[in-house]
């Protein structure tokens, strides 16, 4: 009797479920934003050039340098979200990262925007290893999976939007009077894009401070896990850990690669406008994208409930298989309008892997450190953001020089990192399933 009151007790604890998918609800529109700021560089990329005087590699490093303090100030801000209110790291985040984007916007030499890039990296820094502790907190483990790759539809949604958003602002102020603002003096249409897509997410910052935090668990309140409790926990589950961060992360290197020089395949290979290329691209990524998280999630608890251990990793494989092949096959197409309908299965299947990335790991983490190893995932994945845009721009650049090279350049990085992640997920499917076994022990 006292064991089913103390059982019941302990259900009534969860919060609600629909408050608990309010708050994703409120996550993946951070997520969206977040996104969208991250994104708007990929548009703007031959103006940018232009009146900043740099090449495609240069630019590259845009996202490179955003990815680099952006993982490097996840571990700290880690630390902090496994012993501090969440939500008021996430909404002094989103201020931060919406500030410096529209500072980006401002700007009037490639320093200048490298400096402010690295703000925009900072402040996103906080966004997934909080997310990552509150989800834990809001759902039952066996709900996490799903719960994550939920959220994972905010930032494929928000690349959406960011080219939607990014074409249409970017054609619209290359026809409108130029803006001229106190201090800052006239703004070029590239810059404007920058300032308009990232004022919204100074008022998003409010909504965060009226959200409920919620108790944590497995460990009591604010209680993180202490350094040598992490390096315990990877040693204890090394070649787990170790082939679902390298294999994720070259799966990101390849998919962000792809991304950010798409606006540039339409514009050089077919002979598009980047406002017209960047539209249809982002109407494509919004509505294609977020079912790829989704649709891999299903196949996961599928698998999971035949008794595959390995479930998650095997989604994320076959996803990440999948859209290499088609990748490939889209430099090819004949015309643009072949290449934008292979973009359809091109974005659902691109964007799948990542959900399923982040929920593996709640799963078979202690409660006391999962924003720590949410941040040793994001400092691992953020190297395939930092390096993806910049290799596939030197290819560009001094491999395939010709107007129509960017093909061929996403043709090689995607190929050879995309089947180096599909592999170093085969040699870790057995060690996560063993690790899962073990955290279902621990968890009774």
């Amino acid at each position: 009797m006292v064991s089913n009151s103390l059982s019941g007790r302990a259900e009534e604890a969860w919060p609600s479920r629909t408050y608990a998918w309010l708050v994703v609800a409120a996550l993946v529109v951070a997520a969206l934003v977040a996104f969208i700021d991250r994104q708007v560089v990929a548009i703007v990329v031959d103006p940018m050039k232009a009146d900043l005087g740099v090449n495609d590699a240069q630019i590259g490093w845009l996202y490179g340098v955003f990815a680099v303090f952006y993982a490097v100030a996840a571990l700290p801000i880690a630390w902090l979200a496994d012993r501090r209110s969440r939500k008021l790291i996430i909404a002094a985040g989103i201020f931060f990262w919406s500030l410096m984007t529209m500072a980006c916007g401002v700007s009037r030499t490639f320093w200048q925007v490298l400096l402010a890039r690295i703000g925009v990296g900072v402040g996103e820094a906080t966004l997934s290893p909080a997310t990552t502790s509150l989800v834990g907190d809001f759902f039952p483990r066996e709900q996490v999976p799903v719960a994550m790759s939920v959220y994972q539809a905010g930032p494929i949604m928000g690349s959406g939007v960011a080219f939607i958003i990014g074409g249409y602002v970017l054609g619209l102020v290359q026809d409108a009077p130029p803006l001229v603002l106190p201090v800052f003096g006239e703004l070029a249409p590239w810059q404007q894009t920058f300032v308009y897509v990232g004022a919204p997410g100074l008022l998003l910052a409010l909504v965060f401070l009226f959200l409920r935090e919620p108790a944590r668990r497995g460990g009591g309140q604010g209680r993180g896990g202490s350094l040598s409790e992490l390096a315990d926990f990877y040693r204890q589950n090394f070649k787990a850990l170790a082939m679902h961060h390298l294999g994720f992360l070259a799966l990101v290197l390849a998919g962000y690669a792809f991304v950010f020089w798409s606006v540039s395949f339409f514009v050089r290979v077919h002979g598009l406008e980047a406002s017209e290329a960047s539209l249809t691209f982002g109407w494509i990524f919004l509505i294609a994208g977020p079912l790829g998280p989704v649709v891999v999630a299903v196949l996961a608890r599928h698998l999971s409930a035949r008794g595959a251990k390995d479930a998650n990793i095997v989604a994320g494989m076959v996803g990440g298989f999948l859209a290499i092949v088609n990748i490939v096959v889209i430099q090819f197409a004949p015309s643009a309008f072949w290449a934008f309908a292979l973009y359809v299965p091109a974005m659902l299947l691109i964007n799948s892997p990542f959900g399923i990335a982040a929920g593996a790991l709640p799963v078979i983490t202690p409660p006391n450190l999962r924003a720590q190893v949410a941040a040793v995932y994001l400092f691992v994945s953020a190297l395939g953001m930092m390096l993806g845009p910049p290799i596939a721009g030197a290819f560009n650049e001094y491999v395939f020089p010709d107007a129509d090279g960017v093909r061929y350049s996403l043709v090689t990085v995607s190929s050879v990192f995309g089947l180096l992640g599909v592999v170093l997920l085969q040699f870790g499917r057995k060690p996560y399933a063993v690790s899962l076994e073990a955290a279902d022990r621990r968890d009774g």
